[in-house]
This record gives structure tokens, C-alpha cells and sequence, in this order.
């Protein structure tokens, strides 16, 4: 995975973009979801007292990853996205590679923070995207990538559950590896620098205070960040007890990767339709409905858990409407808040990355501190989530929602298009 200069005029068509940016962003979160099937184990074997604890190796890698996003986004908009998104990946196979050697509980935590930080680079992908595209063409293209990107999710737990039937727990950081160099070939042989050398940014602490002060000071950008920040912590919380629900709950934990799978399938199919939709409806129609709708499916859930009903399938329903409605809101909140800060793609999308990881894992990890046998803290916590996001929409949007017309929401191409080669 040598770093080195496109120079020529590699093209990439349209439909394999979508899927090496899929692929990119997608070693971010198999490191999370081929791991849940190893958390007792791992929890057993490093000898943790506390079995929630094993929550903190999600929570760590994230931490690295909020972290990670404020810089490798930035030095993209000074060296170009292509070089950065190749660093970022091989320090990932190389972090992985010395999770394996871990001796002890904390050792972990602490090359999992590592890991983290290097996954933050494939945020550049994002940038990546809005170098291309603006608008709902934007819209379009972040919901097909976050369709395949959610293959993982659907594969990754029984990958996890596989390997541990052959080998030690270890052996998942070598395939994070492997698969982290896979991508890295590919980026390296078909990926164009897409991010021109009149538009790079010389790293002076007047320009990035400048753009730090366009990306923060933008209420779009802003409100619509803060909303992702809270979703993703309804989501973080979700992953980080979804193993220990099947397991002390419903006491299966072998149908937990199937379970899972199941709700990233209908999140994958929210997605592939707001990419069939959205240049015709508009990302603000499609996101309120989802964000109002996820938060009455959230009160549905909560009051049937308290209740004492909930099974194995009334949680799977409600899980999986609630990620479906999660994948229709999150990829339009996304493009909305990245639209306004197109001059400064890099450390907008770092900027955003961080608020949204960083505190959106915070959000999930005291979500999930909450566990308590039951479902009802999850479901709960989806409540607080959705109405801490409508909020933040509410304040963006200056109190309308569905406004079907709004600055910046056309469907116009980025000039650098053309120069990028992309079909």
C-alpha cells in the first residue's frame, strides 16, 4: 500500500465509485461489528470483573476515532485526499495487526484507540464525495454508498461468529488487516485525486481558523452535525448492548448476528430508496418524516418494553423500523450539513466527524452504562435521541419543517467533476 501521486488520468466510473467509497468507509465499522460476538469472550479471557466493561472496546475505538477525524480531514485539504485516505488505511492494517498481541485487557483499549484514529482517515471519503457532487445529486450518492456500507453490518457479526468457531479471538484483527489492505490496493490503482492543486489549502492557523469559523459558524452545517451527533449516539448504544440484550434478555446469544443482520437489511433498503427518491423529493421532506417517525417507534418500543411484553420479535420489529428510519434520516443529515461548507470539504468533514463520534459515542456509551436486563433503557434512550435531534432540525430550519426548497439543496455538480474523471 505504497502512497504515491495519481498523476495520470485514471477513470472510474460511476458505479465503481460508489463502491470503493462504500468499501473505504466500510473498515470503520467492521472493526466495530465483526468484534460483538467476541466481547465475552475477549471479557473472559483478558479477565474483566465487569462484564459491561467489554462495552469500553467499542467505546475506545470510537473515542480514537472522533479523535482521529480532526486532523486527517484537514491535512487532506493540504495534501489531497487521495495520499491521505492510503496513510490512514495502512496504519489500520498495521493497528489491527498489533491487536492481536495484545496481553492484557488495557493494552487492548489502548492499540483499539490506535485503531480507531487510523479509521478516522476514511472520513476523506466524504470529502471525496462533496469534491464531486452538491445537492441532492450529493444526497443520491451518500445513500447508495451508505447502502452497500451497510452490507457490513449484515455480514461482519457472522464473519466474527465464523472465525471464532476456527480460530482464537485474535485472529478477527488479521482479517481487519487483510481487508484494510484490500481496499488500500484498490484506492491505490483506480481512486484519482479529486481535490486540485489551485484548491488546496496552506495549513496557516488563519486559514484553518477561518474555516473552522465557516464550519461551526453555518447553522445549517452546524444543527444539522449536532442532530447526526445524536442519532449516532442512539445507534452506538444499540451496538454496544444489542450482544448483551441476546444474551441476558432473551438468553440467545447465537441469534444475535441473524438479528443484526436482519435490522441492517431494512436500514439498507431505506437507503437504496431515499437514493430513488430524494432528487425528487427533496433531502428535508425525506428526513423530517424519518426523524418523526423514528421517534414514534421509539415510544412504541419503550412503552411495550416497560410494559414487560417484549420478545425476541417485537424487539427485532421495532429494531428494525427504527434503523430504517435511522438510514433514511442520517445520509440526508449528512449531505445537508456538508452542503454549506463545500470551500473547506476536508475540515468540514472532520469537524462534523468529530462532534458526531466523539460526542454521539458518549451519548451511546451512557445509553448503554444504563443496561439493565431489559430493553427499556435502549428504547428509551432512542425517545431522548430522536427529540434531541428534532430539536436541533427545528433550530436549523428556523422552526419549518419539509420545506421543500431551501439554498443549497439543488442538484447541480461541483465543477471539479470533470477533472476528476469521474462518469
Amino acid at each position: 500500500m505504497a502512497v504515491a501521486e495519481n498523476r495520470g488520468r485514471t477513470t472510474i466510473k460511476f458505479g465503481e465509485f460508489v463502491a470503493l467509497a462504500a468499501a473505504t468507509m466500510s473498515t470503520q465499522a467492521i472493526a466495530i461489528d465483526a468484534m460483538l460476538p467476541a466481547f465475552p469472550i475477549i471479557v473472559r479471557t483478558l479477565q474483566v470483573a465487569d462484564p459491561n466493561h467489554g462495552q469500553w472496546i467499542v467505546t475506545a475505538y470510537m473515542t480514537g476515532l472522533a479523535v482521529g477525524q480532526l486532523f486527517w480531514g484537514m491535512m487532506s485539504d493540504r495534501f489531497g485526499r487521495r495520499r491521505i485516505l492510503l496513510t490512514g488505511l495502512t496504519l489500520y492494517a498495521l493497528a489491527a495487526l498489533v491487536c492481536t498481541l495484545a496481553g492484557n485487557f488495557q493494552t487492548l483499549l489502548a492499540w483499539r484507540f490506535v485503531h480507531g484514529m487510523a479509521a478516522a482517515s476514511v472520513v476523506v471519503m466524504r470529502s471525496v464525495v462533496r469534491d464531486l457532487y452538491s445537492g441532492r445529486h450529493m444526497a443520491r450518492v451518500m445513500s447508495l454508498t451508505f447502502m452497500v456500507f451497510l452490507m457490513v453490518p449484515i455480514i461482519a457479526p457472522s464473519l466474527g461468529q465464523v472465525i471464532l468457531l476456527i480460530a482464537p479471538w485474535r485472529f478477527i484483527f488479521a482479517v481487519l488487516s487483510m481487508f484494510a489492505a484490500i481496499v488500500g490496493v484498490w484506492l491505490a490503482l483506480r481512486l484519482p485525486e479529486t481535490l486540485h492543486a489551485e484548491y488546496r489549502m496552506t495549513l496557516t492557523r488563519s486559514h484553518i481558523a477561518k474555516a473552522v469559523r465557516l464550519v461551526l459558524g453555518n447553522r445549517i452545517s452546524l444543527c444539522y452535525t449536532l442532530a447526526m451527533m445524536v442519532m449516532f449516539g442512539s445507534l452506538m448504544a444499540y451496538v454496544g448492548t444489542v450482544q448483551q440484550i441476546f444474551s441476558e434478555t432473551f438468553h440467545r446469544p447465537n441469534l444475535m448476528p441473524s438479528m443484526f443482520a436482519l435490522c441492517a437489511v431494512f436500514m439498507g433498503m431505506a437507503s437504496y430508496l431515499n437514493s430513488r427518491i430524494v432528487e425528487r423529493l427533496g433531502m428535508r421532506r425525506i428526513a423530517h418524516a424519518s426523524l418523526l417517525t423514528y421517534i414514534g417507534v421509539s415510544v412504541l418500543h419503550t412503552v411495550v418494553a416497560a410494559l414487560g411484553l417484549e420478545q425476541i420479535w417485537t424487539f427485532v420489529l421495532f429494531q428494525s423500523a427504527a434503523m430504517a428510519a435511522f438510514g433514511l434520516c442520517v445520509s440526508n443529515f449528512g449531505a445537508m450539513a456538508m452542503e454549506p461548507v463545500g470551500a473547506v470539504a476536508g475540515i468540514g468533514a472532520s469537524l462534523q466527524g468529530f462532534v458526531s463520534t466523539f460526542l454521539g459515542a458518549l451519548v451511546g456509551a451512557f445509553i448503554g452504562k444504563q443496561f439493565n436486563g431489559t430493553t427499556v433503557p435502549l428504547a428509551a434512550g432512542g425517545i431522548g435521541c430522536g427529540l434531541a435531534a428534532l430539536g436541533c432540525v427545528l433550530l436549523a430550519e428556523r422552526g419549518r419543517l419539509f420545506s421543500s426548497h431551501h439554498a443549497g439543496d439543488g442538484a447541480t455538480l461541483n465543477g471539479q467533476t470533470e477533472g476528476a474523471g469521474l462518469h
